[in-house]
């Protein structure tokens, strides 16, 4: 076929409507997905009363979500390229669905830990399967960067909108709806993606390397494990064998990449410096946004003693910001340039963590919503041009493990930012001291966790609950002030970095590739 016949084609499927439909199944994944990773933040002081997790375990419940599907995601990808995205997708569905219900009625720490990393699992299936069809649904440049920034409001939306369904959901009924919500939705998605959504894969994809998979699981694991631990604890020697082995089969995957025909993921697309660049800032970007959404819930309902649903909707600005941002957000890149708006986004996000330096328990309500809305502004900006840069370097072919990268670097910034960032809240408010003659087991309840702290107050008379509290509280703020700090610091000097990484990058125009 000559090429203007190729590009007639292409441009014939450009105006197919069937493409914006197809869009709205994929954009309801990734809502979903956004949705549940942010959920639990609202959750956790029922799921600290019901359960009575350690500080520890509370940790892992709140990120292991996340290390699973870092762990995961770029096996997937390549899975998706091989056996069909659309097929990946809609079982990867069904899984979800089913593992949300065992989420629900999770009946210790230890369940709910292992629910969440099954869940995980589930979730790595979704994110880049979404994102490498629109790869092959849009053809156009333009409407391929409009379709990612509607896909990346949709991951910032759901970052956001997260606390406003969960506050809802908890205001009337137990804990375990904000998981079981997931059913229904997993539902229409199945029934309604079997009829819209096109098949795509790699024509000439290669063996899947289990190896490989199980290298980048460990790997990954691994190393996120050890950074939590070292922060939290200091560096022990387990701590630091497990990080060493998480680095070594991380080298290994890598090194086995590049000799393999058929590689889970090419490690030459990372020699292109504006590949690289958007790979790091979207990683930090997500490092920051996840960090404050995380701890700003408990703050709100645990210091501020606000309703779930006050919380919620008070951090819901950051949705408006983020999905305004998403979808000008091409427009703007084109218009100006790639490392503009990425800078600017993030420079924004960082704007918005460090005003959370300077809150308190009396802090009024306008406060708090702008920086919500210059965060949500930021990481909208950043996070959707920085998507649109990784897709758009690689051929179709590899769209599920371009995609993948992009994942792996949203879901470990997610995960980095609990961990890192909480563990800097945890050491700082563990640190506190009890008001004098408190019993030796509250004291420990307290310092386990500021849920703990208030559960264990109720034992106590009038006065010295409300002193122990009140300590507590204070406790919590500093950390809370202290990590908003340090995430804002990393934003400020990942913006420089972008600034000169993706020097000279650009967006492409027109009809790029022909339909398969």
């Amino acid at each position: 076929m000559t090429s203007s016949g190729r590009h007639q084609m292409a441009r014939s499927a450009v105006h197919h409507p069937g493409r914006w439909l197809a869009l709205g199944v994929l954009v309801l994944a990734v809502l979903l997905v956004a949705v549940d990773a942010t959920v639990l933040g609202l959750a956790t002081p029922f799921l600290s009363e019901d359960l009575q997790p350690s500080g520890t375990q509370l940790l892992w419940i709140g990120d292991v979500y996340s290390f699973v599907i870092a762990g995961l995601l770029v096996s997937m990808g390549s899975l998706g390229d091989r056996i069909g995205r659309k097929k990946l997708l809609l079982c990867g569905a069904v899984a979800f669905g089913a593992v949300s219900v065992l989420n629900a009625y999770a009946s210790s720490p230890e369940m709910m830990i292992l629910a969440r990393a099954l869940l995980g699992v589930a979730g790595a299936t979704l994110m880049p399967s979404t994102l490498a069809l629109i790869r092959n649904i849009f053809h156009d440049a333009e409407e391929r960067s409009f379709a990612i920034g509607i896909w990346g409001a949709a991951a910032s939306a759901g970052a956001a909108v997260g606390p406003v369904v969960g506050g809802f959901l908890l205001e009337n009924f137990w804990w375990g709806s904000v998981f079981l919500i997931n059913v229904p939705v997993m539902l229409v998605l199945v029934l309604v993606g079997i009829k819209l959504l096109p098949e795509s894969k790699d024509p000439a994809p290669g063996p899947w390397d289990l190896l490989s998979v199980g290298l980048s699981l460990v790997g990954m694991v691994g190393f996120v494990y050890a950074v939590k631990e070292a922060a939290a604890h200091g560096l022990a020697w387990g701590t630091g064998l497990t990080g060493l082995a998480g680095l070594a089969a991380l080298f290994w995957f890598v090194r086995r990449q590049l000799t393999l025909p058929s590689p889970l993921l090419d490690m030459r697309l990372f020699h292109h410096r504006g590949f690289s660049g958007a790979v790091l800032a979207d990683l930090l970007t997500i490092l920051g946004l996840s960090g404050l959404v995380f701890f700003l819930s408990q703050f709100l309902q645990l210091v501020q003693e606000r309703s779930p649903l006050e919380s919620g909707l008070i951090e819901l600005p950051a949705a408006a910001g983020a999905v305004a941002a998403g979808l000008a957000a091409g427009y703007v890149a084109r218009r100006v340039s790639v490392r503009s708006a990425v800078t600017s986004g993030l420079v924004a996000l960082g704007l918005g963590l460090l005003t959370c330096t300077i809150v308190t328990a009396d802090t009024d309500v306008p406060l708090l919503v702008a920086a919500m809305v210059v965060g949500g502004i930021g990481a909208g900006l950043a996070f959707t041009v920085t998507a649109d840069v990784i897709l758009s370097s690689v051929p179709k072919e590899q769209a599920g493990a371009a995609s993948a990268v992009s994942e792996t670097a949203y879901e470990l910034g997610a995960a980095l930012g609990i961990a890192l960032l909480g563990s800097i809240v945890t050491a700082i408010y563990r640190s506190f001291t009890v008001p004098p003659d408190t019993p030796a087991e509250v004291a420990d309840a307290a310092h386990d966790s500021l849920g703990g702290a208030v559960e264990a107050a109720e034992s106590l008379p009038a006065d010295q609950a409300a002193a122990l509290i009140s300590a507590a509280q204070d406790a919590f703020t500093d950390g809370f002030q202290a990590g908003a700090w340090v995430g804002s610091v990393v934003l400020f000097a990942t913006a420089v970095a972008a600034w000169f990484m993706l020097r000279g990058q650009k967006l492409a125009k027109g009809i790029v590739d022909d339909i398969e």
